[in-house]
């Protein structure tokens, strides 16, 4: 029997326009908008319904192929709430944003992080591809630029000149990364989404944030792969 829809009230439309025009939302921030439109808007408001309330907006957004996803902070762990175009796969919601000589050193950037061992690629090596461009070459200026937009714009994420993927780029590119670079892209084997930076067992090849890898191993006195049974062999910081 096939439930009908919730209706969409004013304090979902509020809701929904926040969450785009912020691009990605951080957990705590995304209840506390939630109460915030429902009393706005005067709709019923349930602490614990953040859930309900989003799967009410996804419902309606189901025929427009978009979607609310939630996604995990690698660094950290804590939810992240973005809306994710389904029809526009790959970079192409970026190429309304950037240019073609731009979106292949993005494109280069995601391939060294994806291949790198832990889910970073240095600054030094991001910018020694930018004179390999196909497009045109880019002076490493040029190039830095470029790449403190893409911070900015949180595609990618920068600690003391080492990047990686942005929570709200994982959650808007899982798809497009599990299907283009099969071989290598990993999903965690703790919270089964896309894992970029990872513990990887030496043994068996299996991935894990280390979010994930902290809590797994709490509490256990012999850190052991929850797949192969190995010793864990990596350090947990």
């Amino acid at each position: 029997n096939a439930v009908m829809a919730a209706q969409m009230t004013d304090a979902h439309r509020r809701f929904l326009q926040v969450l785009m025009s912020n691009g990605i939302t951080e957990g705590s921030e995304a209840r506390k908008l939630h109460q915030h439109c429902c009393e706005t808007d005067k709709v019923y408001y349930a602490q614990d319904k953040l859930d309900d309330f989003i799967s009410t907006i996804n419902s309606h957004l189901q025929p427009l192929f978009m979607q609310i996803r939630k996604g995990i902070s690698e660094d950290d762990g804590t939810a992240h709430y973005a809306v994710v175009n389904l029809a526009e796969t790959e970079v192409t919601k970026m190429a309304s944003d950037y240019t073609e000589i731009e979106l292949e050193l993005f494109r280069k950037t995601m391939d060294l992080i994806i291949l790198s061992e832990n889910g970073f690629a240095s600054s030094t090596d991001i910018l020694n591809l930018a004179d390999q461009l196909k497009t045109k070459k880019m002076k490493k200026k040029e190039a830095e630029q470029v790449l403190k937009v893409f911070v900015e714009d949180k595609w990618l994420s920068e600690k003391n000149g080492e990047y990686t993927l942005h929570t709200r780029c994982i959650i808007e590119m899982e798809q497009y990364i599990l299907s283009n670079y099969q071989d290598v892209a990993r999903k965690c084997n703790i919270c089964h989404s896309l894992a970029i930076q990872s513990q990887v067992c030496e043994s068996c090849g299996i991935g894990m944030h280390l979010p994930c890898v902290r809590k797994y191993f709490r509490g256990q006195t012999e850190r052991r792969c929850p797949k192969c049974n190995e010793f864990w062999s990596c350090d947990t910081p």
